[in-house]
């Protein structure tokens, strides 16, 4: 039996390092999934992109293996390689690989459960979550999912956990600024908004 286990980060480079404590782990690739917020455009089609630091333009690799969203994200370069830019509504541009994303993209657009909620409720996670992820990747975060045996979860609980947002906490402090729920018809955030949003919780709590 496989279960579906969520983290968010606030920072890309937190997330990176989650995606490859599973990979390490062994986890398959087709397993893992990452969806980045990319509103301050750090992942552009006009600079190198080497996420994976192997001094390699991870969009060259992607090509040469013909990895994308949702396929061929199966070789030794690892899920990081296969990032790639699309919508998803509500959330703005993003940077993703993996099977979420491409469940993300084919639910129905703009739809009360399709998008990353429809998504992420799909695999099994909670509503109430699925909201605050969603959410949390709009306001610039990075959402990692994995689909995992049942019986490591507690181990590989363990190395999502470090440097992972506490996501009562995040949702707790959203609400009393008024937040209630995620709305994919709702404006994604700038590179302003979100650069606001990350010095909020900078060296404060996650």
């Amino acid at each position: 039996m496989t279960v579906t286990i969520s983290r968010l980060y606030d920072t890309y480079a937190d997330a990176q390092q989650a995606v490859r404590g599973l990979e390490a782990a062994g986890i398959p690739h087709s397993d893992i999934s990452i969806v980045a917020n990319n509103s301050d455009n750090w992942y552009s089609t006009d600079k190198k992109v080497d996420r994976d630091a192997d001094g390699v333009d991870d969009r060259a690799e992607s090509a040469g293996k013909g990895a994308g969203i949702g396929a061929g994200i199966g070789g030794t370069a690892g899920l990081l390689a296969g990032l790639g830019l699309l919508a998803i509504p509500g959330l703005g541009p993003v940077v993703a690989a993996g099977w979420l994303a491409a469940t993300a993209v084919g639910a129905a657009a703009g739809a009360a459960t399709g998008g990353i909620v429809g998504a992420l409720t799909e695999a099994g996670i909670s509503k109430e979550d699925a909201h605050v992820y969603a959410e949390g990747v709009r306001r610039g975060g990075t959402l990692v999912s994995a689909r995992v045996p049942d019986a490591d979860r507690a181990r590989l609980d363990a190395v999502l956990d470090r440097s992972a947002v506490n996501l009562r906490d995040r949702s707790a402090a959203w609400q009393k600024s008024g937040w209630k729920t995620f709305d994919p018809a709702s404006k994604p955030y700038g590179a302003d908004e979100v650069r606001k949003e990350r010095q909020l919780y900078a060296g404060g709590m996650r």
